[in-house]
């Protein structure tokens, strides 16, 4: 990666912002295609509200058409990435989940959860416990949560690190993932660095 990760520049684009600091994260600069970029941004904040298009930021059909089209992306030889859209029971951090073996593999999540409301997050790790992730809603007055670690030394990779007892609560509490059948997430590899079992005894431990 050659860029640090971004904030997103409303309150309503966490899911464009989110996606594009995978990419990010994910891939140099000079490997990623402008058309990545502008689909990303022209596919999302689609969820129509009282007061209009983007005002409750980006639907499910979306992330789930944009996990689609880079997949696609990846198949047609544009750029190694291979993506997979999973949710409801299936969305969970902890042993034999989906999540933590997209972490362990060298993957990254574009996650749904709440902070206040529905929000999207990038987990870019996990260790001892804890998920390491990029919340792109810059926050000068954090709610009070005394085990999540805020840190702005590492702006490549993460920004909190939050116990993995936080997210599986069916719950709207802070970094919660809530109610299993509205849960989503998209996991998103690098194809050159995405650790296998043919590429490596790593990924078994």
């Amino acid at each position: 990666m050659d860029t640090p990760l971004r904030y997103q520049m409303s309150e309503y684009d966490c899911g464009p912002t989110t996606m594009l600091n995978a990419i990010s994260f994910l891939f140099r600069r000079d490997e990623i295609p402008p058309e990545i970029i502008r689909n990303i941004m022209l596919y999302s904040l689609d969820a129509y509200g009282r007061e209009g298009a983007g005002r409750s930021g980006t639907s499910r059909m979306a992330m789930m058409f944009l996990n689609n089209w880079l997949h696609g992306i990846g198949h047609a030889g544009v750029l190694p990435i291979c993506s997979d859209y999973i949710q409801g029971e299936s969305v969970f951090v902890g042993e034999g989940g989906r999540l933590s073996d997209c972490l362990r593999r060298n993957g990254v999540a574009v996650v749904r959860l709440y902070y206040d409301v529905e929000h999207y997050v990038l987990f870019t790790g996990e260790k001892n416990g804890s998920v390491y992730l990029f919340d792109p809603y810059y926050e000068t007055d954090f709610p009070e949560a005394p085990d999540v670690i805020l840190t702005g030394e590492h702006p490549f990779a993460y920004n909190r690190v939050v116990p993995a007892s936080r997210f599986n609560h069916e719950t709207h509490d802070l970094y919660a993932l809530g109610e299993k059948d509205m849960r989503e997430a998209v996991l998103l590899y690098n194809e050159r660095t995405m650790l296998t079992p043919e590429k490596t005894i790593e990924y078994f431990i």
